[in-house]
């Protein structure tokens, strides 16, 4: 027999149980149906939703097909759910349970020894670089231009690391989380026989020596003065932690670092914080002190995956290609002109192209349009696609949709205000109409 609750005819008040309704929802119930179906029980849904996703969890050869069919409905946070569905959807966990121990002691090893080839090692070097007379030579100074100078190298990256410092510091600013100590401290990191030069200690010296050099996708821009550099961190905002303390943006600093090291071609973009910080703050808080303990090594290999599939988006020079964020955004105004003809033409109008605010839709998975609960819930469902990026597309088109109506009747100045502030805030109508868009095509 079916719960009460989804006996309700629609339109009448929604039923919100303090227990579960004493019957089972039957199998045959259509995942969609509880997806969109505004007036169920919530306590029902959720416990057969969860139930759901254990048992789909415990198979020994998880089925991705139909992980991927739950997790599009939004997953739940509940026993760290989530954070295990991500690691299989960005493909770090294998489909075979028995294999996964040896693959995260294996991964995770790995990652200590990124930190001691990419960190400690050359922390250490420059810690004594300079103490004698032997290491500044006239093969090897702080002035020789030689791409294979240690000097060069050195001040190269930190170049990269001062701006992906700025940018993590700022990272979720309405949100204390990332300026709290994590619970799990580097213990490789914070060992204080390890007496190297610690990135917040780089930071700290080449904001009082250098100056300010921001990088964007087309090179180095925004170069500031040092008088500017010192004021960079006011005193009031964001405080270092004392001494064998580390806050989450300094975990989320030392995965970007490391990405940047492993992948020179790239190496730090802005705008990579955004997407990183997501996947750190799931793993992060996940309620298993297990895996919630290895957050900083698996958030860099789920992201590196991720950015392997988004990476082209932050490459200037395959802008224009086929893979490169230029197409895409063109993408998203062909799939609206073919889906509400008369808002396309309206936009092409007023000369709203779509690098003015698809650009950044896209390129940070519209982490930065949300508050970062709604954009999990919108990950939920883009990592499960199969097709993940042409359902972003999707998801783009239908914000377009939405708000048609104020598009239609606005001027350029406020059309372009409701594209850069997007008005909705309810993700859950959005991701309907998306999924909508795409069974009509």
């Amino acid at each position: 027999m079916w719960p009460t609750c989804l006996l309700k005819p629609y339109g009448l008040k929604l039923d919100n149980h303090s227990q579960p309704c004493s019957s089972k929802i039957p199998h045959s119930l259509s995942r969609n149906t509880y997806t969109y179906l505004p007036h169920l029980c919530l306590v029902c849904v959720s416990s057969y939703r969860i139930q759901e996703f254990k048992v789909a969890l415990s198979e020994v050869q998880i089925d991705l097909k139909t992980l991927r069919g739950l997790c599009f409905g939004g997953v739940p946070f509940e026993g760290g759910t989530r954070s295990l569905c991500w690691k299989i959807l960005l493909n770090y966990l294998p489909l075979d349970q028995t294999l996964w121990d040896s693959f995260l002691k294996k991964q995770r090893e790995l990652y200590v020894q990124f930190l001691k080839e990419m960190i400690i090692q050359p922390g250490i070097a420059k810690a004594n670089l300079g103490l004698s007379r032997e290491d500044v030579t006239m093969e090897d100074h702080p002035l020789n231009p030689n791409p294979e100078s240690r000097w060069n190298n050195y001040f190269k990256d930190n170049e990269v690391l001062l701006q992906i410092d700025k940018d993590v510091r700022r990272l979720y600013p309405d949100m204390a989380f990332f300026q709290r100590p994590t619970e799990y401290p580097s213990k490789l990191i914070l060992d204080p026989q390890n007496e190297y030069e610690t990135l917040r200690r780089r930071v700290e010296q080449t904001t009082l020596k250098a100056q300010t050099v921001d990088r964007n996708r087309s090179g180095v821009t925004n170069v500031g003065s040092p008088g500017r550099a010192l004021n960079l961190y006011p005193s009031n905002e964001f405080e270092v932690l004392p001494s064998g303390c580390e806050a989450h943006w300094e975990v989320v600093e030392r995965i970007l670092f490391i990405y940047a090291k492993l992948n020179p071609g790239i190496a730090y973009v802005q705008g990579m914080n955004e997407i990183v910080g997501p996947i750190y703050y799931t793993f992060a808080t996940d309620p298993n002190g297990q895996w919630k303990e290895h957050a900083e090594a698996d958030t860099f290999f789920c992201f590196t995956n991720l950015m392997s599939e988004n990476r082209d988006n932050f490459i200037k020079s395959l802008d224009h290609s086929q893979c490169g964020i230029t197409y895409k955004m063109e993408s998203v105004f062909s799939m609206l002109k073919e889906k509400d003809v008369e808002l396309y033409m309206k936009l092409q109008e007023q000369n709203i192209k779509p690098q003015y605010f698809t650009f950044r839709w896209l390129t940070l998975l519209l982490s930065q349009e949300f508050l970062l609960p709604d954009v999990i819930r919108i990950w939920d469902s883009l990592f499960s696609d199969q097709d993940r990026f042409d359902f972003l597309i999707l998801v783009c088109c239908a914000m377009l949709i939405l708000i048609r109506d104020q598009l239609l009747v606005g001027d350029f100045t406020m059309n372009m205000r409701l594209l850069q502030d997007y008005p909705i805030s309810d993700v859950h109508t959005i991701l309907t109409k998306a999924k909508e868009l795409q069974d009509s095509s």
